[in-house]
């Protein structure tokens, strides 16, 4: 099973995703099955690390507060730009990280990422530190706990 699917939630991912975007129907669904086959061979040729997900209860609380939290953030970011405009203070934060699991760290860059308002721009792997972009800075120390406790604390559980 493993030599034919190597990674088979990717798989399963990936096809879920084709079926979502094309429309299901017998030909989609061959097509889907056979684009989601070959990148998970393409992906076994990368040999990516495998992370061991720890707490899945966690995985769910985070997901949810991630979710939330988006949507959360769409309309601080769109008050900032329709009502602060130029008054917005753009800067940059320092938060230094404990998290040093690969995968978590990738998860943390595409949650802070996705979120409107907010960037990872850099992570000083000497020091284990990353850099931050906000799109309006009033306390930096609020950004560094809202990151170390809202998402950091979560994602060092789900994978360390």
């Amino acid at each position: 099973m493993t030599r034919l699917l190597p990674y088979p939630l990717l798989a399963l991912s990936l096809l879920l995703m084709w079926l979502l975007l094309n429309g299901f129907s017998a030909g989609q669904l061959l097509l889907g099955a056979a684009i989601a086959i070959l990148a998970t061979w393409a992906m076994r040729a990368l040999d990516p690390s495998k992370p061991r997900i720890r707490r899945w209860d966690i995985v769910a609380m985070l997901f949810a507060r991630v979710f939330i939290d988006v949507i959360r953030s769409n309309f601080d970011a769109a008050r900032i730009i329709l009502f602060r405009g130029a008054r917005a203070r753009p800067g940059l934060v320092q938060v230094p990280l404990a998290l040093r699991d690969p995968t978590g760290r990738a998860l943390l860059a595409c949650i802070l990422t996705c979120m409107p308002g907010t960037a990872w721009i850099e992570y000083n792997a000497t020091n284990g530190e990353l850099l931050m972009h906000v799109l309006d800075l009033d306390a930096e120390e609020h950004w560094r706990d809202l990151v170390k406790e809202r998402y950091e604390r979560p994602i060092r559980e789900i994978f360390e």
